[in-house]
């Protein structure tokens, strides 16, 4: 893919795009890799979090919870290097899904606890509120990076561009 910006003949969208697009992977990769990272040296404490949404049972929720910071760091990974990025989008969006409906369950149920999505989570202490709202709208950010790369996947900087021999040349005329 090459892309060049001619704003007078084809306007600002093909020259922004890709720029767009490489903020969305950046951020999202930025995500994922916080999200595991915060979690990945203490396994047993992101299972908790993930069964304080009591939707399973404990064994499950404890394997889901020691997965999941490795699961987010491969999506961090690959969408740092831009490797399938249109899969790894689709697969960020689906578990964005997932949490966005887990967190929406636990307020609806009367639960209070902390989502664990940047951390340990689990139950909240006697007399702490917790803040579903600002989660959830945190989330549908998110899933709109992850909507915008499904839509564009291929942005400068990427391995899937390197292997497609893309190229990204601005000319300002």
């Amino acid at each position: 893919m090459t892309v060049t910006a001619h704003p007078t003949r084809a306007g600002r969208w093909p020259a922004v795009r890709p720029w767009l697009g490489i903020a969305a992977r950046f951020g999202l990769a930025a995500v994922w890799l916080v999200a595991g990272a915060s979690k990945i040296d203490d396994l047993a404490a992101s299972g908790r979090a993930v069964n304080a949404y009591q939707v399973m049972p404990y064994d499950l929720a404890t394997v889901i919870g020691a997965a999941l910071p490795f699961v987010e760091l491969a999506l961090g990974v690959l969408l740092l290097v831009g490797l399938a990025t249109r899969v790894t989008a689709g697969v960020s969006a689906a578990l964005l899904v997932v949490f966005i409906t887990g967190i929406a369950s636990a307020w609806a149920r009367g639960l209070s606890i902390d989502c664990g999505c940047f951390g340990s989570g689990g139950q909240l202490a006697a007399g702490q509120a917790p803040s579903y709202l600002p989660e959830i709208l945190r989330d549908l950010g998110f899933l709109v990076l992850a909507g915008f790369l499904l839509s564009w996947p291929r942005t400068p900087f990427s391995v899937d561009g390197w292997l497609a021999g893309d190229t990204v040349e601005v000319d300002d005329e």
